[in-house]
């Protein structure tokens, strides 16, 4: 272990931008590698609600730097959402490369927006920069981060916007501004933006309103999303995600896609954890002490690994290592997508709504039904735990599925554990008396003394642009082993407010809408 003191440096990006980090620097004479992060929060955080400080990363033999990106802490220029990051990062790296005392190798670490930034600092293809450790990021920014299957991602991306509007206006000394946006993050105004928090976002954080009326096809998209630049991307990589974070299948997508084409090392954690906090304990469960995290030290291995040379350790697995929650225990898999599948149909008396006991997921299925639902726009279902809220995490929901506005299918009590590992895809033959409409779906475990905990869920708006007979969308991916003495559900309505943005029909006004799902053939749950 090392002594570290810190100092204060900064770099003009080829525009003349000064770029301000922080350093920590070991005391020795040693050359040593550099750890870079790149971050809008402020450089003191360090995205320490995951990862430990920056200090403990420097002690155990590394040069760590800590760089507000442009616009934000003391960083000069304006802060546009990932926008500046490729070609900053490449300055960055250019001016890392000849850093005092270093070896002129670095690795990049760091979650979310810090974890998109080492994906757009390695566009570059800058010699320097030799591994990178990306943790919750999105392969396709529409797709995985702003929206899912089509559905804006209200509640997380308006707390988002709130927070950089909020800091921004600080850092402009709009104070009044500030102040609005503040007490607006302390009680977030889901049912309706006041007018006056609509000013000030849209003065301070004018991404939040082009994500919701950029089109899917549109070329920002494109330009931001790190799928569109998989041919200069190769670099060994740690990827990290959790079962209950809303940018999983990004980080699950952009894994198997680096590892389909990359001549190096690509490494998968994840676990039972959400954005914010990595632990052995969200919602209501708790997951032993085996869910800990232990990122900080598998991190250093890597990056003793790929920026010492040093041999790789027992902590650093070739493959996908995936925490099994019901038997709370990490696993490896070689290919996180499985040959073999189940199909699970849906069946009913047509009272699967009223009576929980009523639908049924049955492995062979020639009973047809129809189960009916209406969506009343006074009374959304609520979101409640899963990976797209606030709140993230497995909550007990039984209550919550005795709602009419909630169809409930369940099997029969298992007679032998079963064991679902990667994705999750659910087929459904519907019909709507409206054009668009929404589908929420919840996977829970069932016990005997009727206790129900979810596990994946998935969310999809259904538009008059797609086909409107038969819908198939995605589920969370997970890793769960269900015991025998327990049954799978799955619980599907028309909202899930306010994790989802609240569907107002075509005209967009207050509402209700009615949604039949035809049991039969062609609604399917399938289950890896």
């Amino acid at each position: 272990m090392y002594q570290v003191q810190k100092e204060i440096a900064t770099t003009k990006t080829r525009d003349g931008v000064m770029l301000v980090a922080d350093v920590y620097r070991p005391h020795t004479e040693e050359r040593l590698p550099i750890l870079l992060m790149r971050q809008p929060y402020g450089r003191a955080i360090a995205s320490t609600v995951v990862y430990a400080h920056p200090k403990w990363y420097a002690s155990q033999g590394y040069i760590v730097v800590i760089q507000d990106v442009r616009g934000r802490g003391d960083s000069g220029g304006e802060f546009r959402l990932f926008e500046s990051e490729i070609e900053d990062g490449e300055d960055t790296l250019h001016w890392l490369s000849n850093f005092e005392g270093s070896t002129g190798e670095i690795g990049m670490y760091g979650f979310s927006y810090q974890g998109m930034t080492q994906i757009y600092g390695a566009l570059s293809e800058h010699p320097a920069l030799k591994t990178i450790c990306p943790a919750m990021i999105a392969s396709d920014l529409y797709a995985d981060w702003a929206y899912e299957n089509g559905a804006f991602c209200y509640e997380l991306n308006l707390a988002w916007a709130i927070q950089l509007a909020a800091e921004t206006a600080r850092l402009k000394k709009d104070f009044a501004a500030y102040n609005v946006l503040y007490l607006a993050s302390r009680n977030l105004p889901v049912w309706d933006i006041p007018s006056m928090v609509e000013e000030v976002l849209r003065k301070y954080a004018p991404f939040y309103y082009r994500w919701l009326n950029t089109p899917p096809e549109d070329d920002y998209w494109r330009r931001l999303s790190p799928q569109s630049y998989l041919d200069q991307i190769d670099l060994p990589m740690l990827h990290i995600g959790g079962w209950f974070d809303g940018y999983l299948r990004g980080t699950w997508k952009f894994y198997q896609q680096m590892r389909a084409k990359s001549q190096f090392q690509q490494s998968l954690i994840v676990g039972p954890w959400c954005h914010i906090p990595w632990g052995n304990r969200k919602g209501d469960r708790t997951y032993s002490s085996s869910a800990n995290n232990n990122i900080n030290e598998i991190q250093i291995d890597w990056f003793n690994h790929y920026l010492k040379g040093e041999k790789k350790s027992d902590l650093i697995s070739e493959n996908a290592r995936l925490f099994l929650m019901g038997e709370n225990k990490w696993i490896e898999q070689e290919e996180i997508k499985k040959k073999k599948a189940t199909k699970l149909y849906l069946q009913s008396t047509g009272l699967g709504n009223i009576k929980d006991d009523d639908g049924q997921l049955v492995t062979q299925n020639n009973h047809f039904s129809e189960d009916i639902i209406v969506t009343d726009f006074w009374r959304p279902v609520p979101s409640f735990g899963g990976h797209n809220s606030v709140m993230a995490g497995s909550f007990e929901r039984g209550e919550l599925d005795q709602r009419s506005d909630i169809i409930t299918y369940t099997s029969d009590f298992l007679q032998e554990s079963l064991t679902i590992i990667g994705d999750i895809s659910l087929q459904l033959k519907v019909s709507c008396d409206h054009s668009t409409f929404d589908i929420s779906a919840v996977l829970s475990q069932v016990y005997p003394d009727g206790k129900v905990y979810n596990f994946s869920q998935g969310y999809i708006t259904v538009t008059d642009h797609q086909p409107r007979d038969v819908i198939l969308f995605d589920l969370q991916p997970c890793a769960i082993a269900l015991a025998a003495n327990t049954a799978l559900r799955l619980s599907l309505s028309g909202s899930a407010f306010p994790a989802y943005s609240l569907h107002r029909g075509a005209t967009n006004e207050a509402q209700t809408i009615t949604l039949s799902v035809l049991c039969g053939d062609q609604s399917f749950l399938h289950i890896s």
